[in-house]
């Protein structure tokens, strides 16, 4: 799911949501010809540990092309393989960005997969020809002088999520568990980010049906797209502010990438 919108000063106006149903759709789209930066739910990088471990390639856009031509099981059997190799509690390696931005470790491959995500995603956005700020290409810092281009962020919405609400759940892929309390959740959600009361000082703004459409949505899809658009949008503000890192911290590994607002 894309939600698509646009910046008028610090408010963030939502223009549609378009649902994407194939990884090729996906790829399609973020290869069509435009200006803008995008949030996108999936970690753009390993942990520095893991790559060093497994003696995989350490410059980043080599170790991506690398992972990519891996299958699942593949993957699933090597990560396995490496926690079965430590402690408890110490199981899987983590990116500097994780214990901040409390996400889980890229190369967790279940519950969520997100190392799958990765896997799935990134090269895409490379052979799409995006620019990934502090990753690649190589001159970034010069492409993205250049007002022209597509910009591709890390974007986690939970960070977001998780300032509103605390620990409150809300939305399930599970119909079952698609409650009253995630369908509060979501609208006190909503009511945070229309209002303007996050430390991005941005405010969303919804039509009212749009609203209803994201209340509506149990399993949260089309709210995680918005929140997504809300994080790129800050980073779009502090490039406009003259931050040619879009928010993101000078000094962040370039070989495991870094959550944008963290």
């Amino acid at each position: 799911m894309l939600a698509w919108g646009r910046l008028r000063g610090a408010v963030v106006v939502l223009d549609h949501l378009e649902p994407l149903t194939t990884l090729d759709a996906f790829a399609a789209r973020m290869g069509d010809d435009g200006t803008w930066t995008g949030g996108f739910d999936l970690p753009f990088g390993l942990p520095r540990e893991l790559v060093a471990q497994l003696g995989w390639p350490q410059q980043w856009e080599a170790c991506m092309r690398h992972y990519a031509a891996l299958d699942r099981a593949s993957i699933r059997a090597t990560f396995a393989a490496f926690c079965d190799a430590r402690p408890a509690g110490a199981k899987f390696a983590h990116r500097a960005c994780d214990v901040p931005a409390g996400s889980s470790p890229s190369m967790k491959w279940v519950n969520p997969p997100v190392a799958y995500m990765l896997h799935a995603g990134v090269t895409r956005l490379l052979d799409a020809g995006l620019v990934l700020p502090g990753l690649h290409p190589l001159n970034w810092e010069r492409l993205v002088m250049d007002a022209m281009q597509r910009v591709a962020l890390e974007a986690y919405p939970g960070l977001l999520a998780r300032e509103i609400l605390g620990r409150r759940s809300y939305k399930s892929d599970d119909v079952a568990k698609q409650t009253p309390d995630r369908l509060i959740a979501r609208k006190d959600l909503l009511a945070a980010l229309e209002t303007g009361q996050t430390r991005l000082n941005l405010r969303l703004k919804l039509t009212a049906a749009q609203h209803d459409a994201l209340v509506a949505d149990g399993s949260g899809d089309t709210l995680d797209a918005v929140l997504c658009m809300v994080q790129a949008a800050w980073g779009q503000l502090r490039r406009e502010a003259g931050d040619i890192w879009y928010g993101l911290p000078p000094d962040l590994d370039p070989l495991e990438g870094w959550i944008v607002s963290v």
